[in-house]
């Protein structure tokens, strides 16, 4: 799975290429529809810094340079990178962003899920920073028959 986040100005688009192949081929290609769209729809990007040329020609144009903050990760292909438990709690902070603790998740589902981002962390050090996010009202804890399962407020425990 791949995600591409264009952000221009205070516009922004997520694609989540759970329904499509996007390689280093077609990525300036998607990036190049996605821009051409927004335009369609009178959505004019901001850049803080004009491009010298606002022509995106594939030939010369490497796409993934252009984008600020890219990780680029393909688990059929990549091996996840492994990451440092002072950095688990800012990835827990991505997955709660994208809504992924909507839905009341384990331990174990959280570790599946950062490898599915490409990080991969020792369950303990997971757990230790689901736990110490819950202590500080973060996110919310329900332990039920010996599992206990973390979520934002808004979510529905069943």
């Amino acid at each position: 799975m791949a995600k591409i986040k264009l952000k221009f100005g205070e516009n922004e688009i997520e694609v989540d290429s759970r329904d499509f192949y996007v390689d280093n081929q077609t990525l300036g290609e998607v990036i190049e529809n996605l821009a051409k769209l927004m335009e369609e729809n009178q959505t004019k990007p901001i850049y803080e810094n004009p491009p010298s040329n606002p022509i995106i020609n594939e030939s010369n144009f490497d796409s993934l340079n252009s984008l600020e903050d890219v990780e680029i990760f393909e688990p059929e292909f990549n091996e996840p990178k492994s990451i440092q438990s002072s950095e688990i709690k800012d990835k827990l902070q991505i997955l709660e962003k994208n809504a992924f603790f909507n839905v009341p998740r384990t331990v174990t589902d959280t570790i599946q899920q950062l490898r599915e981002y490409g990080w991969v962390a020792s369950p303990l050090d997971v757990s230790k920073a689901l736990v110490n996010m819950a202590s500080n009202k973060e996110i919310c804890k329900n332990s039920t028959e010996n599992r206990t399962h973390y979520f934002v407020e808004e979510a529905i425990f069943n």
